[in-house]
């Protein structure tokens, strides 16, 4: 059997007993450095701009686009979102969020990333979409970033706080530079169980080592943590059924692109964090269809 514990990287490249802040955030950096044109190609488009599952609730075949979009607006209803809040895209990647709040709200939006690369096709796509007067994009760390306290409205962390390797380290900074009656939320996927048999922990650590996540929290260890932070009126939201058809979808572009990705693998046109990006798309199935993980959304608040 094998097992994941709090605070501890579990992916497979790794050598050394103790990974350091400095590790985690170049490995991640380059997924999604390395990773940037596959997104657009398979995943997403450049209106959404989404790096994250979509929201699907109704009956009517799963159309991608539009389920991207509805997770955005998701989150903003359930966090209590308005117009007038200034937010904190913690973990903003290629700006899709950002730029969706400030065009379907007209919020200002600080969307901070640890890509460079990111931030900068950020910045370009906003200016694309006509809101660069209302987004600003940033290279810092959402663990430790430059801003003052009590600078933010919400903060917002749509599958972006899995990569940190000790997630009280997010909450934390979160909680220092929200605003008295700010809002935090948080979307992302959390273990189900925390022992898997040897096919359980190989398509575990095919998700891990493929999205540079070193290990993901359960739901009451992430509800302890924002209560110990000092947030207020908690509220876990499972949406685990309205993520499966974009889980679904996922597994299918995977399956179909299989002989393009064997064949640019031999042909030496892959890289190493491409390939196993790719591999996730196969393995996140397992996690979802044997109830390994399921998928939350975390709103609180700071009183």
């Amino acid at each position: 059997m094998y097992s994941i514990q709090p605070n501890q990287d579990y992916r497979d490249q790794l050598q050394a007993p103790k990974i350091t802040g400095d590790r985690l955030k170049a490995d991640a950096t380059r997924h999604y450095d390395e990773c940037y044109r596959d997104y657009l190609f398979a995943w997403c488009n450049r209106d959404n701009l989404a790096l994250h599952y979509g929201y699907w609730d109704c009956a009517s075949p799963y159309d991608q686009h539009q389920a991207l979009l509805n997770k955005n607006q998701v989150l903003y209803t359930k966090a209590g979102l308005q117009p007038d809040d200034r937010v904190l895209d913690a973990g903003c990647g290629i700006g899709g969020s950002s730029i969706w709040m400030a065009k379907q709200h007209g919020n200002r939006v600080t969307g901070i990333t640890i890509s460079a690369q990111q931030a900068s096709h950020a910045g370009r796509h906003a200016r694309r979409h006509g809101v660069a007067d209302l987004v600003d994009f940033q290279i810092a760390d959402f663990c430790a970033t430059p801003f003052a306290d009590a600078s933010f409205d919400a903060v917002w962390a749509l599958e972006s706080s899995c990569h940190a390797l000790n997630k009280a380290d997010f909450l934390r900074e979160a909680f220092r530079v929200l605003k008295p009656g700010g809002k935090l939320v948080v979307c992302d996927g959390f273990l189900l169980q925390r022992h898997f048999d040897e096919r359980q922990w190989q398509a575990v650590k095919t998700c891990l080592n493929g999205w540079a996540v070193p290990n993901l929290c359960a739901r009451d260890e992430f509800e302890a943590l924002l209560e110990n932070q000092g947030y207020v009126n908690v509220v876990c939201h499972d949406i685990t059924a309205q993520t499966l058809a974009s889980a679904e979808y996922m597994y299918k572009v995977a399956k179909r692109l299989q002989p393009v990705q064997k064949l640019s693998q031999w042909l030496g046109l892959r890289t190493p964090a491409q390939t196993a990006n790719y591999l996730v798309g196969l393995a996140q199935q397992v996690l979802f269809a044997e109830k390994l993980t399921e998928y939350l959304i975390f709103t609180a608040g700071k009183a």
